[in-house]
């Protein structure tokens, strides 16, 4: 299984960006896609995702009411709409597939917001 994030770039407080994932296979064929990040010197944090057999994401507290994510209309990606950007949103990220309790990673991208 393979993933790619892609979108990651420097932005001011308040700014957006979407981030995309493309994995290879039909995320219909794992039980959770998700969105993780990792600031430097901390440990990588899952922000957002989506289960397979429910009908609504979840997110976590830092990031709810301001991120999205969402499947996209090819089989094979998700995005992470980010808006309202702040500068403790630095840090890289990851989006991660899990199937029968094993996760796959991709290469992350890193986001930047300066104030």
């Amino acid at each position: 299984v393979q993933l790619q994030a892609s979108g990651g770039g420097l932005v001011q407080a308040g700014g957006s960006l979407r981030l995309s994932c493309t994995i290879s296979e039909d995320i219909d064929r794992f039980n959770v896609i998700a969105w993780y990040r990792q600031a430097p010197g901390k440990e990588r944090d899952l922000i957002a995702h989506i289960v397979h057999s429910a009908a609504a994401p979840r997110y976590a507290d830092s990031v709810k009411g301001r991120f999205t994510i969402a499947r996209a209309d090819a089989k094979n990606m998700v995005f992470l709409q980010m808006d309202n950007l702040k500068p403790e949103d630095t840090a890289v990220y990851f989006c991660g597939a899990d199937r029968y309790g094993t996760t796959y990673f991709g290469q992350g991208t890193l986001v930047t917001v300066s104030s």
